[in-house]
């Protein structure tokens, strides 16, 4: 069972000039979730490399075992410090894919022509596709083999208005996920803010935030199996 994990390569915050990137708990809760079910990961982003951690998915509030067995784990760091180049990788050679959110795909994989063409690859394939939080974002421009949007007609789900609103970043992000889900023709759907909750429909995996992210990586491994 091979997993392909995929990571942002943006880390500005908008005009803000602060720091964005991945969410630490969303890329560490999946990859124990995945290691321990005896997965191989492969780690890539577009740019390669050292994916930007966001900083305030460091801080010692938001730490869990997850993130503080991926610190300790010399192999998982090894592997996020040399992500592959995205360009680089096929779907041919993966099971399925999975998004951590933060902020930065909102900026980069949401726009990125490969990532979308890997989703749509996927899909085709018959492989599960899956994202938490804000990596949801990434499939605003993938298409369905008919050309309708991905998330048309699916139950979806992903980073609440509210919970953008609750962070102070709803003018900030160059779109909101739950809008833009909606927008799509997605059947959007959520729990109460910052509770864990996932939606499954086909091969589609989404989860609303960073509670999230652990059961989010078990219903693809759900598929999987």
């Amino acid at each position: 069972m091979k997993i392909l994990v995929v990571l942002t390569s943006h880390d500005q915050l908008g005009d803000t000039g602060e720091k964005t990137g991945f969410w630490l708990e969303e890329l560490a809760a999946p990859y124990y979730a995945f290691i321990d079910a005896g997965a191989e990961l492969t780690l890539a982003s577009p740019k390669g490399g050292q994916p930007p951690l966001d900083p305030r998915s460091d801080d010692p509030a938001f730490q869990t075992d997850s993130t503080r067995r991926f610190k300790a784990d010399a192999v998982a760091t090894q592997a996020l410090a040399h992500t592959r180049k995205l360009a680089d990788v096929s779907m041919q050679d993966f099971d399925a894919v999975f998004y951590p959110g933060g902020h930065g795909p909102l900026w980069d994989l949401a726009e990125d022509k490969v990532s979308i063409a890997l989703i749509e690859n996927a899909m085709a394939a018959g492989k599960p596709v899956g994202a938490v939080c804000h990596a949801p974002g990434v499939l605003r421009h993938v298409k369905a083999a008919d050309g309708s949007p991905l998330v048309s007609g699916k139950t979806v789900t992903g980073f609440s208005n509210t919970e953008e609103d609750a962070v102070g970043l709803t003018k900030v992000v160059p779109f909101l996920v739950e809008d833009m889900l909606k927008a799509n023709g997605g059947n959007y759907s959520k729990a109460a803010d910052w509770q864990s909750y996932v939606q499954t429909d086909g091969l589609l995996v989404t989860g609303q935030n960073p509670s999230s992210s652990e059961a989010a990586a078990k219903a693809l491994l759900k598929l999987l199996a």
